[in-house]
């Protein structure tokens, strides 16, 4: 069970491809633009009624882009998301029905536990951001350096407190529903605290190790790749690649931004000022660039094509990073919000880009800047060589196969 944008679905399509071989039927429940991704797998699925591309573009969703710092944007997104989650429940309630294990996303865990303990499931979360309070960083959604090993504590623990005001509402209606006994958050939380409910995250330890002071259950299995039967590209794009050196691939994913035109100029001025040509993806920002040097693209397998790319600029979404990361390309990570800023500092830190150029304020001169950089200096190259190596020999997908077989009494 997950919502959100695509990065939010896609990882679990790769991740319930992995536990269907090992013998589960896997539903994924989402939303419904996301089916044609999900059946692709091979996969069952449930949709949701939200459709989160239309809520990012309305009114309220443009509002999202007024908010200069990662804790406003939280503020805003909580208020949101508050009066979405309550179309959803029925949804997770009909798909919870037929299932023997739920596997919760972050976007939906406490309202997804609530569901699995009014019908007498086990469940486990299977999260792509590390959310967990820890003195080792601070909340990778409210895109902050460190604040300290307390403060980094304290702010994790009122990012949870917010988080779960989220569900508050519907979670009460819903334990009402199944004449469960009355729990508000920040019981709930405690309660799934002491019983070690597990959590399995969907990223590499070489990326963000396992902080020390976690509880006993927070686990980091590894990334989940996404699953894509047969990934092609479309004939315009491979001859655009075959007619020239690598280009530079630039992408938002499912970020939305005020002024596309204006933003799409910019990355065009920043790529020719570098003397690089540019692969550029429409993405849910309706962004584009024309010329010969340039190529527009809506969605991509990023497997095919981020390996023939002098370097990757993105968002710096869970997803994207870390596709990025296994393509062993450079990359220059271009910050929007949430867990953004933190993927970029991990990016930097691991030495495969030279530096973050958040999307506020971004310029072509800052771009471009960081592009060459990105693409000319060869320790940046060697290394992001040696990661993609490393990521190779891991396995995300048994730690959650094992889990999942011990909850269904395998």
């Amino acid at each position: 069970m997950t919502a959100g944008s695509r990065g939010d679905a896609a990882p679990y399509t790769g991740l319930g491809h992995g536990l269907a071989r090992g013998g589960h039927e896997v539903t994924v429940v989402t939303h419904a633009r996301f089916e044609p991704l999900v059946t692709a797998a091979g996969l069952g699925f449930h949709p949701l009624p939200v459709d989160p591309r239309a809520e990012l573009e309305s009114a309220r969703g443009r509002a999202l882009h007024r908010s200069a710092t990662g804790i406003g944007k939280l503020a805003r997104l909580v208020g949101m998301t508050r009066s979405l989650v309550g179309r959803m429940a029925d949804g997770l309630v009909d798909a919870a029905g037929t299932a023997d294990v739920l596997l919760l996303s972050s976007s939906l865990g406490p309202l997804g536990h609530a569901v699995a303990e009014g019908h007498g499931l086990p469940s486990m979360g299977v999260y792509l951001q590390p959310l967990a309070a820890t003195r080792e960083f601070a909340p990778s959604v409210i895109g902050t350096r460190s604040l300290g090993a307390v403060g980094n504590r304290l702010a994790g623990h009122a990012v949870d407190a917010a988080v779960e005001q989220i569900f508050a509402d519907t979670t009460r209606a819903l334990r009402a529903r199944f004449g469960l006994a009355p729990l508000g958050p920040r019981a709930a939380r405690r309660a799934r605290e002491r019983r070690g409910w597990q959590i399995h995250h969907g990223f590499s330890p070489l990326v963000v190790p396992r902080p020390r002071d976690w509880r006993p259950g927070l686990d980091v299995a590894g990334y989940w790749w996404p699953y894509d039967r047969d990934p092609r590209l479309p004939d315009g794009l491979r001859d655009f690649l075959d007619a020239g050196p690598p280009p530079v691939f630039f992408g938002l994913g499912s970020a939305t931004v005020p002024d596309a035109g204006r933003l799409g100029a910019e990355v065009v001025r920043a790529l020719r000022a570098a003397g690089l040509r540019g692969v550029v993806q429409r993405g849910w920002a309706g962004l584009s660039a024309t010329g010969d040097d340039m190529f527009t693209v809506d969605e991509i397998p990023h497997p095919v094509l981020f390996p023939r790319t002098a370097a990757v600029v993105h968002h710096a979404g869970a997803g994207t990073t870390a596709a990025a990361l296994r393509a062993g390309v450079p990359t220059v990570p271009v910050p929007v919000q949430f867990d953004g800023a933190f993927w970029a500092q991990r990016l930097v830190a691991l030495g495969v880009a030279p530096a973050a150029v958040p999307l506020r304020g971004l310029t072509a001169d800052a771009l471009g800047a960081a592009v060459r950089r990105a693409v000319t200096d060869p320790a940046h190259a060697r290394r992001a060589r040696e990661v993609a190596g490393r990521l190779r020999g891991e396995d995300g997908v048994g730690p959650v196969l094992a889990a999942v077989d011990r909850l269904a009494g395998r």
